[in-house]
């Protein structure tokens, strides 16, 4: 058994940490909102500040936001890492520059401890399951150091070499066709609509045809439901698309359907849904069109 903490109790670090919880591990989930940790300590799990959880544990896996959020609560006036005892590993599950995470897997290095870059897949519903896709990237003895914490919370686990930075690289190739799908299932919808489809019925026959992905099948029910509590909300795509266009400037590459679809998720935001599941970019492209939704009075 070791002794594992979670940072960041969102919907995919919670379920990670019941995961954690439920592989046998003793589980200490640390979150600026007092009642995230309540279904973790309904599991047997604890809770309790960042620094002083991290100073009892074996691995800290960090589930928050983004790089800067990550690098605060690591290596801040506050952070933890400083307090994690030599040998100690951290898993960074954000999605981030790669850049950021060389910077980081140096920084942890520095003070003994071992780094993965280590970016998370699946959704809220596989991570609670222990069944992530988790795109890694460190040294060996990172891998080893953390492998108690992988097995419980993976799948998969994509060993994309030694070097942290890889992890994140990959992450964002993951983000662009991610974010572009959603925008195009949006987009799509409110083609069918205006050619006077039944929406349900749409998704009945694109969902089996050449046409379908994951993000279409996964998402457009969300809008035939007319249900948009955020599994994955607007905000997180203005973030990660506009990382990979970042990434693809650097690298003198043109990106014109990231940088498409980041203008749909900028609008989404724009309109007051960015707290809204990612689904409602459709409504960027409906009401444009003057079209109406399920759901909308």
């Amino acid at each position: 058994m070791a002794v594992i903490t979670v940072i960041g109790l969102g919907s995919m670090g919670l379920g990670m940490a019941l995961s954690l919880r439920r592989a046998g591990h003793r589980v200490i989930g640390c979150d600026l909102r007092e009642d995230a940790a309540k279904p973790l300590l309904a599991e047997g799990g604890e809770a309790g500040p960042a620094r002083e959880a991290a100073a009892q544990s074996d691995i800290v896996v960090s589930v928050v936001l983004n790089a800067a959020q990550t690098e605060a609560v690591l290596f801040g006036p506050d952070g933890c890492a400083a307090a994690i005892k030599p040998g100690g590993a951290i898993l960074s599950c954000a999605t981030v520059p790669p850049e950021v995470a060389r910077r980081l897997a140096a920084k942890a290095e520095a003070l003994g401890l071992h780094y993965l870059d280590a970016p998370i897949s699946g959704g809220a519903a596989k991570a609670g399951q222990g069944k992530l896709s988790i795109m890694a990237a460190g040294t060996e003895a990172a891998f080893d150091a953390a492998h108690p914490a992988l097995d419980a919370m993976a799948e998969t686990v994509h060993d994309l070499g030694r070097a942290a930075g890889a992890g994140s690289a990959m992450k964002a190739v993951n983000q662009l066709l991610a974010g572009v799908h959603i925008a195009a299932m949006g987009e799509a919808l409110a083609f069918a609509k205006s050619q006077g489809l039944d929406l349900e019925r749409t998704v009945e026959v694109i969902s089996v045809s050449a046409g379908s992905s994951w993000m279409f099948e996964n998402r457009a029910p969300h809008v035939v439901a007319a249900d948009y509590a955020p599994r994955s909300a607007v905000t997180i795509w203005p973030k990660d698309l506009g990382i990979v266009s970042a990434i693809a400037d650097d690298a003198g590459l043109p990106v014109p359907l990231t940088r498409a679809a980041l203008g749909q998720f900028d609008a989404a935001v724009a309109a007051g849904w960015g707290a809204e599941d990612d689904a409602a970019v459709t409504r960027v492209y409906a009401r444009a069109a003057g079209l109406r939704l399920p759901g909308d009075d």
